[in-house]
């Protein structure tokens, strides 16, 4: 269901709960609002995790790439330190 269904179910329950006896509609008018402050939450919980996940993402992508950076200079110091212990091993 989306947040557009979500909120026009909700506003027609309230408009069938207006038509109800005072009793009965003070309880139900209680767990409507209830219902939508919970949906509420709920909503900008997930909104939180989203943005949490997309963090996630970004600084798993810049860790990946700061190993294969690491990788590649480990690589080159080792290719030069093997030119130098030749060189010195040949004089």
């Amino acid at each position: 269901m989306s947040e557009n269904d979500f909120q026009t179910k909700l506003a027609e329950l309230m408009t069938e709960i207006s038509t109800l006896p005072v009793a009965e509609r003070q309880k139900l008018q209680k767990v409507a609002t209830d219902t939508r402050e919970r949906h509420e939450r709920l909503r900008q919980q997930v909104s939180s995790l989203q943005e949490s996940l997309d963090y996630l993402r970004l600084s798993i992508k810049y860790l990946v790439f700061d190993l294969e950076a690491t990788r590649r200079e480990n690589g080159y110091l080792r290719k030069m330190l093997e030119e130098t212990q030749d060189s010195e091993g040949e004089v």
